[in-house]
């Protein structure tokens, strides 16, 4: 299939697949009149990015999954270095949702000193030294 047809059937721009052909994640065949030509695997590799994109995950991030798929295997995520990436990725979330707790905890203590004395300041959210 042409650029035109992978884009439209992965939800995507022809914009957007030059420049994954750009980074090196999607393969770059030509055809004897030098059109981009893809087939399924490309379309395979396409759905692997944009799902993991919209889990939250950079471009440069998916690169394991990717090869780990041209490499053959079954799944993007059955290689050491995309089962490295998943780690990585749940430690950054455990420290936001950490970060998260903390604010909502913070907000309870707030509201309930308010409550307490009403008419009292106004609650104030402090995180990372910054005050709202």
């Amino acid at each position: 299939m042409r650029i035109g047809e992978l884009a439209a059937r992965a939800g995507t721009t022809t914009r957007t697949l030059r420049y994954y052909e750009s980074r090196g994640l999607l393969p770059a065949r030509r055809e004897g009149n030098g059109y981009r030509s893809y087939d399924e695997s490309d379309l395979r590799l396409l759905r692997q990015i944009r799902t993991l994109q919209d889990f939250g995950f950079d471009l440069e991030e998916t690169r394991p999954f990717v090869e780990c798929l041209r490499a053959g295997h079954p799944e993007g995520d059955s290689c050491p270095a995309s089962l490295a990436v998943y780690r990585r990725k749940l430690a950054e979330l455990d420290g936001l949702i950490s970060q998260l707790t903390g604010v909502r905890q913070l907000a309870r203590a707030e509201l309930a000193a308010e409550a307490e004395a009403p008419g009292g300041p106004e609650p104030r959210c402090e995180l990372g030294g910054r005050t709202w």
